[in-house]
């Protein structure tokens, strides 16, 4: 059974938030509060954990993996940002959108796309999950936790700890969460294109 913590969505404790990074550490997978839906997240260089979050929701081998990170700063390691791509970046982060661009070195090939070499990139806009990534000073690996059989996600975390408990090691309870992902934008070819709407606006992207 998994570790359960439940900390403040404004103020999260930092004991409790030091005790989270350790186990990301130590190679464990994680579930924790974002600003769209719950999510599960890992160290990006942890195959294992990865492989684990894999199998939690059944994910082949072509699924764009998203790289949680602290601020606009960071992105740039992660992934090629041109002029139009850091300007839409700039205005839309933090926040609940997921952006396509071309990775970088810097990112294990096993979680780029195979063929288009890109990563997903979300700085999300939650306190506890912005906590986690300062702590932890490198992005974390993550993915919105929907299972494959559910049409819709949980927005509560004792659900979460019932239903996947003794597949994860920490579920951090930070209150109910919203029920709708992020809005994904593909920006690998500069142009934005929305490829999934969800809690971010979109319409400023389809004009």
């Amino acid at each position: 059974m998994s570790q359960y913590f439940d900390i403040h969505p404004e103020t999260p404790q930092p004991r409790l938030i030091r005790q989270a990074v350790k186990i990301l550490e130590e190679g464990g997978v994680i579930v924790y509060p974002t600003d769209s839906t719950y999510a599960l997240g890992c160290r990006m260089g942890e195959k294992s954990a990865v492989d684990r979050i894999r199998q939690i929701r059944q994910l082949g081998d072509r699924h764009n993996f998203t790289l949680a990170c602290r601020d606009l700063s960071e992105i740039g390691t992660y992934a090629r940002v041109e002029n139009t791509a850091y300007r839409l970046l700039k205005a839309f982060t933090p926040g609940p959108y997921t952006f396509i661009l071309r990775a970088t070195s810097e990112v294990p090939r096993r979680l780029q796309h195979p063929k288009r070499k890109s990563i997903g990139i979300r700085v999300p806009d939650h306190p506890i999950s912005r906590a986690l990534l300062e702590e932890l000073s490198e992005p974390l690996m993550t993915t919105s936790l929907l299972l494959p059989e559910q049409d819709m996600p949980f927005t509560e975390a004792p659900d979460i700890r019932d239903r996947i408990g003794k597949l994860v090691d920490l579920i951090i309870d930070g209150g109910a969460c919203g029920m709708e992902p992020s809005t994904v934008v593909d920006l690998y070819d500069g142009a934005p294109e929305v490829i999934r709407h969800g809690k971010g606006d979109a319409s400023v992207f389809e004009t």
